[in-house]
């Protein structure tokens, strides 16, 4: 049974000593404000230093907040040469992790300063909360039993087809990231290397203007063919339909290749499982194949 615990009002945590030194992994809203929960606030009114990846945006959460915090900027292109000074610090200090908007790590090089953290023995804690991906999961209507986060794909159109041919055959639920200019040319590509899939396109989430567009793929690239809308935006495309019953032939195949190297038994449970045929029938047609070799 998870445990429940109850959590002192930011306003009262503040005013107490300052956190225990450490790394602590703080989510931010994606839109409404309201979404910060008390903890993160908590954390963030306490930290002797917030690693941010904007600080003219972390400045508007901390002035909501009413408070001003020391901040260094960590992002892609300084991460490496930021990184050893952050851990030093951890050892005396408690430093937040923030991305600009949700969980950190999540399609942002914070998984490296974790790591780091991690080796060099210093204590990381997590401060759950919004998350773009998973919200847009929730809004889009698609099985939500099993799902792939892509992230951003490559903005090179052959990169982007390679990216997706590879995730062709995921029986899953797939959610990306993207930007407003490239959603045409991304959905087309997503109709191309996958078929015409049911889908949604979910942008401005928690914010006044949230919206979710469901449909086909291929209707979804028509709509946003000449331009796409402004904001955040989730991709999120729903799983392929079934396989297609195999073919006593497709069988065949399969189970000589199998008996080339395996016992009748084992290939017939083999070509069971990655066909969905019954294990009996197999085994009876493994026997005809080896008798006719």
């Amino acid at each position: 049974m998870n445990q429940i615990i109850e959590q002192e009002p930011a306003d009262a945590q503040a005013s107490e000593a300052l956190l225990p030194p450490g790394l602590y992994i703080v989510a931010t809203p994606i839109g409404n404000l309201g979404d910060l929960s008390p903890r993160a606030a908590s954390v963030l009114m306490r930290a002797e230093t917030i690693a941010v990846e904007d600080s003219r945006v972390t400045a508007k959460l901390l002035h909501h907040l009413g408070v001003k915090r020391h901040m260094t900027p960590y992002h892609d292109h300084n991460a490496d040469k930021v990184r050893p000074g952050l851990i030093a610090r951890m050892a005396t200090q408690a430093v937040a992790l923030v991305s600009d908007a949700g969980t950190p790590l999540i399609s942002d090089p914070g998984y490296k300063l974790v790591r780091d953290a991690r080796a060099a023995g210093i204590t990381v804690t997590t401060l759950p909360g919004p998350c773009a991906a998973v919200a847009a999961m929730t809004l889009a209507g698609l099985p939500t039993d099993r799902f792939f986060f892509l992230g951003f794909l490559p903005s090179k159109e052959k990169a982007r087809a390679d990216a997706i041919a590879e995730v062709a055959e995921v029986r899953a639920t797939l959610i990306l990231y993207e930007s407003g200019p490239r959603l045409g040319a991304t959905l087309q590509a997503l109709a191309d290397g996958l078929g015409n899939r049911e889908a949604a396109v979910v942008r401005e989430i928690s914010k006044t203007f949230e919206e979710s567009v469901l449909g086909p793929l291929s209707e979804l690239a028509e709509r946003y063919r000449e331009s796409g809308p402004r904001g955040e935006i989730v991709v999120v495309v729903g799983p392929p339909g079934p396989r297609p019953a195999a073919s006593m032939d497709d069988a065949d195949t399969l189970l000589r290749a199998a008996l080339v190297h395996m016992p009748t038994g084992k290939a017939a449970s083999e070509v069971a499982r990655a066909t969905g045929l019954n294990r009996r029938d197999l085994y009876t047609r493994s026997m005809d194949l080896k008798g006719s070799d």
